[in-house]
């Protein structure tokens, strides 16, 4: 077989010739992109940090409760029964996500991104201040096991094994509510013992991914960078390289690129922007602001990097807007303001009621059928809900178990009720009822089912 000349796209740009791993020592990066990114970065940490601690009407302001099948979103409670409104929002956030891809490529990742942000705002930052720099770091790896390196390996794994449980335990009030999470931390291990071992699980995954797999998981496990393919169009605006400006490259020639490779010891995968637009590339921004360090030095204008589009360097104009940005734009506002209608239109409370399984009309004095159906209600409010119900497309009489229908707010109530109907109001061996359940006499919400008798 005859030998190929490798290039950049042969292979992952961590990995070496032999399948092995190649570590991605990255330099620290500084400047007004890397501020704004960390700034930026604060706020999604607090928020994902504080969370789970406000309140909305005295209830938490985001929860994901999958065992009670209970969302809480913004304040907005979503109940089973609403899985349809839940969808409405997941795939508005979806097209909003490739929306913003097909106009300004992988921003999500390098902004937004969960693991972007802990890798390179809290996990980095910590490697930075214990173990120096790129080449300290390179030294310090490949150095023999001396009583430095132990000491700053044992001080960096203990805090990367500390905020990797912090944040899974974060994760999990998340779903189960701050309350929920401090009475199972003040209660025994053996009493929540499979709840432990779990999250020792998930923490040792943190930890293995933001010690170890890092930039790995962008390029080689997300599928978002693969999506790039076929969201990017020339129009998209993303982090690239002018060559235009820039080539042909050297410090002798007539382009502004000097061929410094500043740009690639910075990036977080180790990419060369030069080589155009990669899967690899998050648009971190970190080779704009090294990019511009080189450029100030060598006095010349700064931009040689920055966010522009294919057409914008190719033929000096910029547009973001095109037929597939103005498509989705269009399903996203259809989709999303239906989801408001749905959210805004859908009733206080959710009834069910169905005849009692195994059950068949039961027959009493003077010619009186009854039936014998369960009921449940969900109060999908933050107000406690005092009910009646009652027939309202016959003449018949309600006996409930029980005596109040009082719910309290996101509370449920179920029982059990017995309706009586006189033989000649039925239309035959089945026959639609329709129930309403009245709060302060005031309907709001009505249900049919069906009425069996001889």
């Amino acid at each position: 077989m005859q030998d190929a000349e490798l290039t950049f796209r042969d292979r992952p740009i961590n990995m070496n010739e032999r399948g092995g791993r190649k570590w991605v020592y990255a330099k620290k990066p500084s400047g007004k992109w890397y501020t704004r990114r960390t700034i930026f970065s604060w706020f999604i940490l607090l928020f994902f940090v504080g969370a789970p601690f406000l309140r909305f009407n005295g209830n938490p302001f985001i929860l994901l409760d999958i065992a009670s099948r209970k969302f809480i979103i913004f304040g907005a409670i979503f109940w089973a029964q609403d899985t349809f409104i839940l969808a409405l929002l997941m795939l508005s956030f979806v097209l909003f996500v490739v929306l913003f891809t097909v106009t300004f490529g992988r921003i999500w990742c390098g902004w937004a991104c969960p693991q972007t942000i802990f890798m390179e705002m809290v996990f980095r930052k910590i490697e930075y201040l214990i173990e120096g720099d790129y080449k300290k770091r390179h030294k310090l790896d490949n150095g023999p096991w001396t009583t430095e390196k132990i000491i700053k390996k044992t001080v960096k794994h203990f805090l990367f094994i500390l905020i990797s449980l912090t944040i899974t335990n974060v994760f999990l009030m998340w779903f189960i509510g701050n309350e929920k999470w401090m009475q199972f931390a003040s209660e025994p291990i053996p009493e929540h013992l499979s709840g432990f071992l779990i999250v020792l699980l998930v923490s040792g995954f943190f930890y293995f991914v933001y010690s170890y797999f890092r930039e790995q998981i962008c390029t080689m496990v997300c599928p978002y960078g693969r999506m790039q393919g076929v969201l990017l169009d020339s129009k998209s605006v993303v982090v690239t390289y002018d060559y235009k400006r820039g080539e042909p490259r050297g410090a002798k020639t007539n382009g502004d690129c000097i061929d410094c490779h500043q740009c690639i010891t910075v990036c977080p995968t180790g990419i060369d922007i030069k080589n155009g637009s990669q899967l690899e590339c998050i648009n971190c921004t970190a080779c704009i602001d090294q990019c511009n360090k080189i450029m100030h030095v060598a006095g010349k204008p700064p931009g040689l990097i920055r966010y522009a589009s294919e057409m914008d360097i190719k033929e000096g104009r910029s547009t973001i807007w095109n037929a597939r940005n103005k498509a989705y734009s269009t399903v996203l506002l259809i989709i999303f303001s239906f989801f408001v209608y749905t959210l805004f239109s859908r009733p206080d409370i959710e009834t069910t009621i169905l005849r009692t399984p195994g059950l068949l009309f039961q027959e009493n004095e003077n010619d009186i059928i009854s039936n014998v159906y369960n009921i449940k209600i969900v109060n999908k409010t933050h107000n406690e809900m005092p009910l009646e119900i009652k027939l309202i497309s016959h003449n018949g009489e309600i006996k409930m178990a029980g005596n109040s229908m009082i719910i309290k707010d996101q509370g449920r109530f179920e029982s059990t009720f017995l309706l009586f109907i006189t033989k000649e109001k039925l239309s035959g061996d089945k026959t639609d009822v329709e129930f309403g359940i009245y709060s302060d006499n005031e309907l709001i919400e009505t249900y049919k089912t069906t009425f069996v008798g001889p």
